[in-house]
């Protein structure tokens, strides 16, 4: 079975944002599935920047809630 999706939090944020967090995104294992997630949204949340770090790893970077953001590592 494969790992839940790891969520680390970087700066001052609620502990309750950060479990409700892992839940939600747990079971995420592919940029598809991120991207589903962000679609269930209400309201639905927009990717804000792709930032290339090589021709096979892409950071997705994705405002929460101001001043909150998300960042996806995929490669």
């Amino acid at each position: 079975m494969t790992p839940p999706l790891p969520v680390t939090a970087f700066g001052a944020l609620a502990s309750g944002i950060v479990a409700r967090l892992r839940v939600e995104l747990g079971e995420r294992r592919t940029l598809a599935d991120v991207l589903d997630w962000l679609r269930s949204q209400h309201p639905p949340r927009m990717i804000h920047d792709i930032v290339t770090q090589d021709e096979y790893t892409h950071d997705i970077l994705v405002q929460l809630e101001s001043p909150l953001w998300l960042v996806f590592d995929t490669n």
